[in-house]
């Protein structure tokens, strides 16, 4: 049952977020090729998912009924509308496909992510919950190598659309009956005594909505920087992939590592890493800016996500779904205001390194508000 459960947790956040949400970084040179976008409006668009991902996990957080209904809206949204995806074209149209898709990836982040770590925590498993987490960075590895295929076949952005709708709509058929519908996710018998915020909690909200603000410009625009920077380059194909191998591998190593010192001294590491990531990627022009860049951030990615949630869960035990879903929307804040300093920073300088920079120094920041915890 715990393996179940893990499996079926780990190819939603697969499909909601390594396709539905991540598919969109190696489409962002073919929809600019395509005409269908400018960098600057690529950013916008961005801005729209993010701004959907916080409304989705904000409403997931606060829900006391037709829980289970938004668990699988979000799963089956992602699917339907990374099809929808292939039939729009300008701005607009993928901006608001963009925001919805952002909608459905918080709700399934949100209530997989509780519903996963309180059962594998009933069935005895809890080592299971930090492998459900290589999902995302799963899902990012198979379609960035799907992008490098595609690139090399020189299809188009509608059909490479169309080519992920589908890989996601085979795994989620694959895993929907073992979703929790209506009653099946667990209910206390009695109400937790009141969240109190303290001065622990209250820092890592903090930490955590800057570490989406840090790592969201690396995460959505190092395959059009690589594109820019090699054009024509076979290696410029293979940015993304490997961004989503090192987000793997970040989990592996979180997992290794969980007898290492305090959740939140490992966590801290872990976003000093990814700073160093994006501040190689604007430092260094070359090749080995970007993939210092993608191994750094890419490897901190996912792990970042566990250990907020793993200190957030030794903070406030009974109250895990109200921080993840806390947590979650501090950290669709962040990536908002990412995409916004890139727009700002494209437009104005006609570069994005400037933003980068701006980054790199909130991720340090980041690491530096959860690196001690008071008693």
């Amino acid at each position: 049952m715990a393996f179940r459960v893990a499996l079926s947790a780990f190819i939603t956040l697969f499909v909601a977020m390594g396709i539905g949400r991540f598919a969109f970084t190696p489409q962002v040179p073919l929809m600019i090729q395509a005409h269908q976008l400018t960098l600057t409006s690529a950013s916008l668009v961005a801005a729209l998912n993010y701004l959907g991902y916080l409304c989705g996990s904000f409403d997931a957080m606060r829900a006391h009924r037709r829980v289970e209904l938004r668990l699988q809206l979000g799963v089956w949204g992602a699917v339907i509308l990374t099809l929808l995806s292939a039939c729009a074209s300008g701005p607009w149209l993928h901006g608001l496909i963009r925001f919805l898709i952002g909608c459905a990836s918080g709700w399934a982040m949100v209530l997989v992510a509780a519903w996963s770590n309180e059962q594998l925590h009933y069935h005895g498993r809890p080592g299971l919950s930090a492998a459900v987490f290589a999902g995302p960075g799963c899902g990012i590895f198979i379609s960035g190598m799907l992008a490098v295929l595609l690139h090399s076949l020189q299809v188009s952005a509608t059909l490479a659309w169309a080519v992920y709708g589908a890989l996601a709509l085979i795994l989620v058929a694959l895993i929907a009956r073992n979703l929790p519908r209506r009653g099946d996710l667990h209910r206390p018998d009695h109400d937790p005594e009141p969240l109190v915020m303290n001065g622990n909690l209250k820092r890592l909200v903090w930490s955590y909505s800057l570490a989406g603000f840090g790592y969201i410009l690396p995460a959505t625009f190092l395959s059009q920087m690589a594109a820019a920077r090699f054009p024509g380059s076979l290696f410029a194909q293979f940015v993304w992939p490997v961004y989503g191998g090192a987000a793997m591998t970040g989990i592996v190593i979180a997992i290794v590592t969980r007898q290492w010192g305090s959740s939140n001294a490992r966590l801290a590491i872990a976003l000093w890493a990814q700073a160093a990531g994006v501040l190689a990627a604007a430092a260094l022009p070359g090749f080995s800016g970007l993939l210092i860049g993608a191994l750094l951030v890419g490897g901190g990615f996912l792990g970042v996500v566990q250990l907020s949630l793993l200190y957030a869960r030794e903070l406030a035990p009974q109250h895990m779904r109200y921080m993840a879903g806390l947590l979650t929307t501090g950290y669709a804040l962040g990536q908002l205001a990412g995409p916004v300093l890139s727009s700002l920073s494209t437009a104005l300088l006609h570069r994005l390194e400037p933003a980068l920079w701006v980054a790199g120094v909130g991720l340090l920041l980041a690491g530096l508000l959860v690196w001690r915890r008071s008693a």
